[in-house]
C-alpha cells in the first residue's frame, strides 16, 4: 500500500480559506483563485486534492459547486461539505467527483450511505471520523455526537476513512500521536489522517505508523511544510 500525501483546499464564498478548528472567525489564510490553488499543487505532483465546501460544511448549502466541479476536471478528488442527501451524493458521484466524503449523513441516515456504497462502490464513498474531544462531530464540527470512534470507523463496507482531529486542527501545534497510533490499529481500511500535522517529522511519524494518506492544509499555504520535500516521503 504506497503512502500519498493530499493538499487540502478548503472553500469558502468562492476562497481557499484555513480556518482553526473550522471556526470561520478564526481565519488563519485566504487566497482568491482556487483553481490556481489546485494547479500549483498539481505541477508540484499532487496525485489527489482534498477539496472542501465549507459553506456546505457549516451552513449545510454548498456555494462553491463550480469551482468543485472545475477542479474535478484537472485533478483526482475527495470531496466533502454538506452532503447530507442521498439525492446530493447521487449528483456528485455522476458528475464524474472521484469520491465524496460523507459525515453528517453517516451518523443520520445510514441506509442511503450504505446504498450510496452499493451502488457506485466502496471505492468511490469515503466516510469521515471527526474527533472532538473523544467523540465524533457532525454538522460542520459544530455538534458532538455521542459516538466515538470505534464505533464507526468499521460500520461501513468502504475501502478508506477520513480522521480529523478537530483538537489540533489549523493550530499548527502538531500532532497526537497517540490519538492516530489507536486509530490505525482499529481497522485494516485505509486511513487517511488530518488535523495539526506541521512538519516533515509529523508526516513521517504517521506514515511509520501505517496509514494510508495525510491531508495538509494550513501548514502547507503558511510553508512550515514544504510539499516537494514532503512528497519524497511518498517513494
Amino acid at each position: 500500500m504506497r503512502f500519498i500525501i493530499i493538499p487540502a483546499i478548503d472553500l469558502y464564498n468562492g476562497k481557499v480559506v484555513r480556518f482553526e478548528s473550522g471556526n470561520p472567525n478564526k481565519k488563519i489564510y485566504e487566497e482568491e483563485n482556487p483553481i490556481e490553488v489546485a494547479k500549483r499543487w498539481i505541477r508540484l505532483g499532487a496525485k489527489r486534492l482534498h477539496v472542501v465546501d465549507l459553506n456546505g460544511a457549516i451552513e449545510g448549502i454548498r456555494k462553491n459547486q463550480d469551482i468543485v466541479e472545475r477542479i474535478s476536471k484537472i485533478s483526482k478528488i475527495q470531496f466533502g461539505g454538506g452532503i447530507r442527501k442521498y439525492e446530493d451524493a447521487r449528483e456528485l458521484l455522476d458528475k464524474g467527483i472521484d469520491k465524496i466524503i460523507i459525515g453528517t449523513m453517516a451518523y443520520e441516515d445510514e441506509d442511503s450511505v450504505r446504498r450510496l456504497i452499493r451502488e457506485y462502490g466502496s471505492d468511490r464513498i469515503i466516510i469521515a471520523v471527526d474527533v472532538k474531544k473523544g467523540f465524533v462531530a457532525k454538522k460542520g464540527w459544530k455538534e458532538v455526537t455521542s459516538y466515538k470512534p470505534e464505533d464507526v470507523i468499521n460500520k461501513y463496507d468502504v475501502d478508506e476513512i477520513l480522521v480529523t482531529n478537530i483538537d489540533v486542527e489549523g493550530k499548527l501545534k502538531g500532532i497526537n500521536l497517540d490519538f492516530i497510533k489507536k486509530i490505525i490499529n482499529m481497522s485494516d481500511k485505509r486511513i487517511i489522517i488530518s488535523g495539526g500535522i506541521s512538519s516533515i517529522n509529523d508526516i513521517l511519524k504517521i506514515k511509520e505508523l501505517g496509514a494510508f494518506a495525510v491531508v495538509i492544509g494550513t501548514a502547507l499555504y503558511l510553508n512550515k511544510i514544504d510539499f516537494i520535500q514532503a512528497k519524497k516521503l511518498e517513494e
